[in-house]
């Protein structure tokens, strides 16, 4: 798999040559091609995600919330959930997270009748996640047994990286024991009434990434955040796979 850059311009040698510095390009993998590499990431307008679930398999686990939160230049201009009803008895040890019961979705939509609305409130959007990879998978996961239409919003598409705060949450508050969301949220000042309820986890996430794109140490431009973002996640994965050896 190439890595999250690929330097263009040099031979072999590493050496440039005259004439074609003008073809240079820093190419930075997971970019959605709605939006320029080198425009202000606060400045995109963002939809801030987050799902509830029967478990943490998205293979055989099935959503029973989406929340979605729309934010223009850091501020929230729009919101929207979806209680859904999974098909399935929502487990106890999974109600006992979120609250939400077999009661609550009995007369609720399943997913396949609520993707239309949802794919309409995300495009034209930049999504973002607190520990993206969990809610990209269950929704992939989910459009993909729903059937998948034509043209997909950047948070669909398999080749859009997700913003996710959590990965900025470890190189920033790397020294607290925990960057649960619960638990950032609480050191940065920013209220969390519902926690793991989808539209006031996805709210928060968002307002974390406001906070953080005010720390100096945070790339302002969506192409070197994201380049910086992957390279995190590397080095967290690369230290997780140590430890665990």
């Amino acid at each position: 798999m190439k890595g999250a850059l690929d330097l263009g311009g040099c031979f072999p040698t590493g050496r440039h040559y005259p004439g074609i510095a003008h073809l240079i390009r820093v190419v930075v993998q997971g970019l959605a091609s709605e939006f320029e590499s080198e425009r202000p990431v606060r400045g995109i307008p963002w939809v801030a995600i987050d799902t509830e679930t029967t478990g943490r398999d998205a293979e055989n686990d099935r959503v029973v919330e989406i929340g979605c939160v729309a934010f223009v230049d850091g501020a929230v201009v729009d919101r929207k959930s979806w209680l859904i009803n999974p098909g399935r008895p929502i487990p106890a040890d999974a109600t006992a997270v979120h609250g939400i019961s077999d009661d609550d979705v009995r007369d609720q939509p399943a997913i396949a009748e609520v993707f239309p609305e949802v794919l309409e409130f995300v495009a034209a959007r930049l999504p973002l996640a607190y520990n993206a990879d969990f809610d990209r998978r269950f929704l992939l996961a989910e459009l993909g047994r729903s059937g998948m239409p034509a043209e997909l919003p950047p948070a669909f598409r398999p080749d859009v990286v997700w913003l996710d705060p959590l990965s900025w949450a470890r190189e920033l508050q790397k020294e607290e024991k925990s960057r649960a969301l619960g638990d950032v949220t609480a050191r940065l000042g920013i209220a969390l009434e519902r926690a793991h309820r989808a539209t006031d986890d996805a709210e928060a996430a968002g307002q974390v990434l406001v906070h953080f794109l005010s720390d100096p140490r945070v790339p302002s431009t969506y192409g070197a955040f994201l380049r910086e973002q992957l390279r995190l996640e590397r080095l967290f994965e690369f230290e997780r796979g140590r430890w665990r050896s």
